[in-house]
């Protein structure tokens, strides 16, 4: 009897072991995986934002619709850390490769929506604002 219950169990656990993202990204790993391009990211299958990467870990950074903001990114305790011109308080990510997509969760909270980058462009961002053309 006790065979059943463990077929259930790991027929349960393999989707959920396979959602799970690799180890996190390296600051070198997620350099080569992102310096000259521009992604584009979803949340929940939602439009969310794009990021261009620049060398010397340089970032360009707009919300949806939003103005673009400059910045540039760290990684501190295992974290890809990103500080803009207008918040200077690092906000902390861990970056994995996924079959979907480039992905990301906030420093802090696990269980919340992964960023998930969609899109890939060797292009820069079109910015509005106070940046237009960046």
């Amino acid at each position: 009897m006790r065979r059943p219950s463990f077929l259930l169990a790991l027929a349960i656990a393999a989707p959920l072991a396979a959602a799970e993202p690799g180890r996190p990204m390296s600051a070198a790993e997620f350099d080569a995986a992102t310096v000259g391009r521009t992604l584009y990211y979803n949340s929940g299958g939602t439009a969310y934002g794009a990021e261009q990467y620049l060398p010397g870990r340089r970032v360009i950074w707009a919300f949806l619709g939003d103005d673009c903001r400059r910045g540039e990114w760290y990684e501190a305790d295992g974290f890809i850390c990103f500080v803009y011109e207008d918040a200077p308080d690092p906000q902390c990510w861990t970056f994995f490769k996924a079959a979907e997509g480039l992905t990301a969760r906030f420093r802090g909270d696990p269980l919340g929506l992964p960023l998930v980058a969609v899109e890939e462009s060797p292009e820069p961002m079109a910015c509005l604002g106070p940046n237009p053309g960046v």
